[in-house]
């Protein structure tokens, strides 16, 4: 009794309005749902208000953002339409860090809304995200692959054209990201053709290659070695043949030592020389 009472009063709170071009009443029908108490649900919406985050704790939109997948999970997708405009509003917050919050959960959220909910809702924000700062792309980048294998295949095929742009940072030293991008890029294998890992993840892979942080060229040097165990077991042997003869004209017969030992590097790790004779191409 002493919760509803509680609740009752919270639903009743005047500070619980909000603007918006609906009339307050359809703003209100829009929000209506019957797994949760119906206050709860609106004092939680009303928590992301820009004006009462500011005067109360500047803190509490981050909280909200973090805790919108589970919301969203136990409203279920069919109530989405309760939380759609929370959840844009929280996406063009001012505060990076709500952001970023966002950024690290939008792939669990893809999971429980679904393909067309997340292509309609989800994908205009995840585009916003690898435009944003360094400290939002990365929360996006970390499951770059768990978001895009929930896409269609010709939506997923337009983020080849972006892959690229994560090779530029705000701080170039912050090796940390492209090595990311380089684990990212060898579970990406599994989404793609072989032409389109030739054309567009190759010359990303090369780039890597030649990072000049240690750990980044590591990772890249898998990323390569996946890359070419993916392009043998393609039905057409054109790509593979090419990027082996690439990888013998940039590494195996470079003027610089560095480039050679790069050649030796990526020869060393496994499923190269199980299945490819690397010697036919030198």
């Amino acid at each position: 009794q002493s919760m509803d009472s509680t609740l009752h009063y919270i639903h009743n709170d005047s500070d619980l309005s909000t603007n918006s071009s609906f009339s307050p009443e359809e703003e209100r029908k829009s929000k209506v749902q019957d797994v949760v108490p119906q206050a709860l649900l609106d004092q939680y919406l009303s928590m992301t208000d820009p004006s009462r985050a500011q005067t109360v704790d500047t803190e509490i939109a981050k909280h909200c953002a973090y805790s919108l997948p589970g919301v969203a999970l136990t409203l279920g997708r069919q109530n989405w339409h309760c939380l759609k405009d929370t959840y844009e509003t929280l996406a063009s917050d001012m505060q990076w860090k709500v952001r970023r919050t966002l950024a690290f959960s939008i792939h669990e959220l893809a999971v429980i809304l679904g393909d067309q909910l997340t292509a309609g809702d989800l994908v205009p924000v995840f585009n916003g995200f690898l435009k944003d700062l360094d400290e939002v792309r990365i929360g996006v980048l970390k499951h770059l692959h768990d978001f895009l294998k929930l896409l269609h295949v010709d939506k997923r095929r337009e983020y080849l054209y972006q892959l690229q742009e994560f090779l530029v940072t705000d701080n170039s030293r912050n090796w940390r990201f492209r090595a990311e991008l380089a684990e990212q890029l060898i579970l990406l294998l599994d989404l793609y053709s072989a032409r389109d890992i030739y054309d567009y993840l190759r010359p990303i892979a090369f780039s890597l290659c030649a990072d000049k942080v240690s750990s980044v060229r590591w990772i890249s040097y898998k990323l390569v070695s996946e890359m070419v165990k993916k392009l043998y077991m393609a039905s057409t042997p054109t790509f593979v043949v090419d990027l082996m003869n690439e990888l013998v004209e940039k590494f195996c017969r470079c003027h610089k030592w560095s480039g050679r030992q790069t050649f030796v590097f990526i020869c060393q790790v496994k499923y190269i020389h199980s299945k490819i004779h690397i010697q036919k191409y030198i």
